[in-house]
Order: structure tokens, then C-alpha cells, then sequence
């Protein structure tokens, strides 16, 4: 019979700066570089001024390799271009999942009308690791629209849990990924309940965008990263008020990580070897065209 699992750490977010643009970052905290084989956990929430341009804000043209970051969309749209000639907008309730392999360019910006009409620009983007003898695979991307997200709503009809990746209960997530992966989004109404099941072995947390729940007892608050403990097989969660959520949990990799920047590798000597690439044009070329 497996157990309910228990809290192992609450790490709050704190500020940082990108470009600019103040964000909340979870992960890697002060003693904290990951939680395997999550890498990195940041959490957006900005309003431009109206009459801006597509070109002028957002995140521009830049490389990765050798991991999949995935943005979480909630308010607002994101347009990603990338060097593979892929051009996709994602609005609030989808997904974005980018398999960066051997490498890719891409840029992430406001949906042209968000950063014309002045509107909320929200998302979660995390950033999740892959086993060595996947880093040089062909990078690919994948958009997921809140339509075409599998939905699960718990008993008492009070919280609904969108399924990107994993399974819930017969459900499976539409996102495949290269070592087990459950990806979930949840919206709670208060008092909503929720029993979420968590595979045995896989590291595993939880993080409010804004609310409060009671995760195994005890009540946690907005822009809190909930590690959960590796001691059972679910976790139960309850809304002390409207509550936006995300439960990320894997299998770990158990493998050495090198980062430095968008790149992240198993050695210095790899990290070294994709600047080089990306310098020598080796990962593709981003030349964005905007209306």
C-alpha cells in the first residue's frame, strides 16, 4: 500500500533579473543546483505598455543543447520561432516542449497582439535534463494548445488537472520524453481536493503560481517550490483559496552535469565544445521575420 508523501523542503522563489525583466526563480536555489532531472524553474508574470513591437521584447534568438526547456503558458501568448523553421503561438493553458538535442536556436516573445494591446504575459519555464546518450539527438519541437491537453478533474468536480506528459489514473499525456516524465497542471477552487499519484523513485515537487494549498498537511503559499519527499506513491492536495499549480516529477538521470548558460552537458570539455558549435554556426541559424 503506498503512503501519501511527505514534504522534504519548501524552497520560496526569489527575484531575478533578465533582461530586464523582473521573474521568480525556484530552481536552482542556495543549496539546491537541481532537483534531477529538473535543472531549472522560472516563473513569469509581466504587463507590458501597450503600442510595443514584437521585436523589441521577449527573449531573442539564442542557442541551447542537450536538454528540453519547456515553457507552461497562463496568460497572454508566447511565439516561438526557431531555427528548424518552426513558428508557433501558444496561449494561456498550453504547453511548449523543446528537445534542444545536439542544438537549436530559437527566441521566445510575446504574441504580437499581447505586445501590441499592452496585455499579461504569463508562464512557467522549466527546464528538464536528458540522459548522455540523448544529448546529440535531433532537436525537435512540440506545441500543445489547452484543446488538445488531456484533462482529469478530481472527484468533487473542484480541481482540474491538465496531463502533458505521464500518465493519471488511464490517462496519458500527449509529450513524449526521453526518460519517464509525469507534467501536470492543476486549477484549484477553493476547498477543492485532489489525490495525485506520484511514481514511486521519481524526484518530485510542486509549485503555486499564486493561492495556497495544503500539500500533505500543511499549508504552503504562492511561489512556493514544494520538494516532496521520496517516501510514497501519491500526494494529497487541498486549496485553502484558487489555486494555480504545477506537480513536475521524474526518474532521476543520475548522471554529472556541466552547465554554462543555455547549454548543458555532461563535462566542461562538451560545454566548451557546444560554444564552440553554436560560434561556428553549427546549430543553425534563427532569422526572424516579424508582420
Amino acid at each position: 500500500m503506498s503512503e501519501n508523501r511527505s514534504i522534504k523542503q519548501i524552497i520560496p522563489a526569489f527575484k531575478v533579473n533578465m533582461g530586464g525583466i523582473l521573474l521568480d526563480q525556484a530552481l536552482p536555489a542556495r543549496g539546491t543546483d537541481q532537483i534531477d532531472p529538473f535543472l531549472l524553474v522560472h516563473h513569469l508574470d509581466h504587463k507590458y505598455p501597450a503600442g510595443q513591437k514584437q521585436q523589441d521584447v521577449g527573449v531573442p534568438p539564442h542557442p541551447h543543447r542537450g536538454f528540453a526547456p519547456v515553457s507552461f503558458v497562463f496568460k497572454g501568448g508566447v511565439h516561438h520561432r526557431d531555427s528548424l523553421g518552426k513558428s508557433s503561438v501558444i496561449y494561456g493553458g498550453g504547453t511548449q516542449w523543446m528537445h534542444a538535442g545536439k542544438g537549436i536556436v530559437h527566441s521566445e516573445r510575446p504574441a504580437k497582439e499581447v505586445a501590441q494591446k499592452g496585455e499579461s504575459w504569463e508562464l512557467i519555464q522549466f527546464w528538464v535534463n536528458v540522459p548522455a546518450k540523448y544529448k546529440f539527438t535531433e532537436p525537435s519541437y512540440k506545441p500543445l494548445t489547452y484543446e488538445d491537453t488531456p484533462v482529469m478533474k478530481s472527484a468533487d468536480g473542484e480541481v482540474e488537472v491538465g496531463i502533458v506528459s505521464g500518465k493519471v489514473n488511464t490517462v496519458t499525456g500527449p509529450i513524449d520524453t526521453f526518460s519517464p516524465i509525469l507534467a501536470l497542471r492543476m486549477v484549484y477552487n477553493k476547498g477543492g481536493k485532489v489525490r495525485l499519484p506520484v511514481p514511486e523513485g521519481y524526484n518530485a515537487f510542486i509549485y503555486l503560481l499564486d493561492g495556497g494549498l495544503h500539500i500533505a498537511g500543511n499549508p504552503v503559499k504562492a511561489k512556493d517550490l514544494v520538494w516532496l519527499a521520496n517516501d510514497g506513491g501519491y500526494v494529497e492536495t487541498e486549496a485553502l483559496e484558487n489555486t494555480q499549480a504545477i506537480l513536475l516529477a521524474g526518474e532521476p538521470i543520475n548522471e554529472p552535469v556541466a552547465t554554462y548558460g543555455p547549454f548543458v552537458m555532461n563535462s566542461q570539455a562538451e560545454v566548451l565544445q557546444a560554444v564552440r558549435d553554436y560560434q561556428m554556426g553549427k546549430m543553425g541559424v534563427l532569422n526572424e521575420t516579424f508582420d
